[in-house]
């Protein structure tokens, strides 16, 4: 079948009623191609520089993408829960994260200074959270996460959503009682990030990072090569080691350290990240459990991310033309676009209208996700230009045409050519897709 059935409750939508409609024009300021396509094709709102509303179109991809994440985090054996977004000062103070830059403070109007700060991370929550469930190493390991939104100052909010002030992210943390069984939950988060990365349609770079804010040890990326990437990283075109620029002592153009082959630099967009964390939290905030023999020891700690909307806007980057979208079927709001063109002839638009309602319903009764441009102003020029425009992965088109064949007209969006399918097999055709 098309797509899954996780929006089984919506699975249909008349274009008709659709809140949100499309641009003709790029917005004004705009340079990044997923800011430009997204906010025209309805799938987003921008409010501010770096804040952004999911419409309907938008949050519909932006859940596809979180069902991905949540079967390969719940695969490895992560629990989700949720946190807070305020997070107080007490939490912040002990490992010396309060004052950082990129918090953004919030205060009453009646305080004269701030005592909490909105959630850029939650190391400390957590951390503070598990010292009244771990006690014993018999507790170890465990694995958390959340889908939560976060809030950063981030002075250079730009490029759509690939930066922003406020973003959707799924945050993982792991508690480890000893470096091995960290180093082994370390290398299944590698494995379901790049999992989570192919269904999504896009190829990540594994990448040597620094640690920033995070942690002092160095870190890794998840790295997507595209032009409109602010990173940049050089990766062995064999091999496909790779370091960020900001850390690395690679040049362009030279050997490889792994295996001989050339170094090339890129610009690239990071869509996840991984931590270890080694026991900075723990010891700052007191977290310890009872080992075998009887001893106090620190617990060991990773942490692991994915930014929802930057992965979102990254495979726009990735998956477009000059046209507009082209939705991986994974992630498209829509598995089909169904287009009705209607004719002057009164009769001939009836029987049109008809035939569109039963492959609509008979679409819809298969489990296959529906949007049926059934908008009776919209000129067929129009009607291609928007489908083009939203990049759902299938197109079909019923019209006077058409049933003079007695058919539909159905073309993938990332294909040139379309084909003439009999109305009665066109529902098992679309199902089989």
């Amino acid at each position: 079948m098309i797509f899954s059935l996780f929006f089984s409750r919506i699975t249909k939508m008349r274009q008709s009623q659709l809140f949100g409609k499309t641009l003709r024009e790029d917005p004004k300021d705009e340079v990044a191609a997923n800011a430009k396509l997204l906010e025209r094709g309805g799938f987003v709102h921008k409010n501010s520089a770096g804040i952004y509303s999911y419409l309907p179109l938008g949050w519909r991809v932006l859940q596809k993408i979180a069902k991905i994440i949540r079967e390969e985090m719940d695969a490895i054996g992560g629990q989700e829960l949720f946190m807070p977004a305020l997070v107080e000062r007490k939490y912040m103070e002990p490992t010396g994260r309060w004052g950082v830059e990129i918090g953004l403070e919030v205060k009453g109007k009646d305080e004269k200074e701030a005592s909490f700060v909105l959630g850029w991370t939650h190391e400390e929550v957590l951390t503070a959270i598990a010292k009244h469930f771990i006690n014993s190493y018999k507790d170890l390991p465990t694995a958390l996460y959340q889908i939560q939104t976060k809030f950063r100052n981030e002075p250079r909010a730009k490029s759509g959503l690939l930066r922003g002030r406020e973003f959707m992210m799924k945050d993982l943390y792991s508690f480890h009682a000893d470096e091995k069984d960290f180093e082994g939950y370390y290398a299944k988060v590698k494995d379901a990030y790049n999992k989570i990365f192919r269904r999504a349609g896009l190829k990540a770079v594994y990448t040597l990072a620094a640690g920033g804010v995070f942690t002092e040890s160095n870190t890794h990326e998840f790295q997507v090569a595209a032009p409109v990437g602010e990173d940049t990283i050089l990766v062995c075109t064999d091999c496909e080691y790779a370091e960020n620029k900001e850390i690395s002592h690679l040049k362009d153009g030279e050997q490889c350290p792994k295996c001989k082959g050339k170094i090339q630099e890129k610009s690239a967009i990071e869509v996840g990240n991984i931590f270890p964390l080694g026991t900075k939290y723990s010891e700052a905030l007191d977290l310890r459990f009872i080992d075998e023999k009887g001893d106090k020891k620190h617990v060991i700690m990773g942490s692991y991310g994915i930014g929802l909307g930057r992965l979102m806007g990254t495979i726009v980057e990735i998956h477009k033309d000059d046209k507009g979208i082209i939705w991986p079927e994974s992630v498209a709001p829509f598995g089909v676009h169904l287009i009705e063109l209607g004719t002057k002839n009164e009769e001939l638009g009836k029987k049109v209208k008809k035939e569109a309602e039963d492959l609509y319903d008979g679409l819809i009764a298969k489990g296959v996700e529906v949007l049926y441009d059934d908008r009776a102003e919209k000129t067929a020029g129009e009607k291609f230009a928007d489908a083009d425009l939203l990049g759902i992965p299938w197109r079909v088109v019923i019209s006077e045409k058409t049933l003079k064949e007695k058919s539909v007209e159905i073309k993938k969006r990332s294909a040139g050519n379309a084909e003439l399918v009999k109305l009665t097999e066109a529902v098992q055709t679309l199902t089989k897709k």
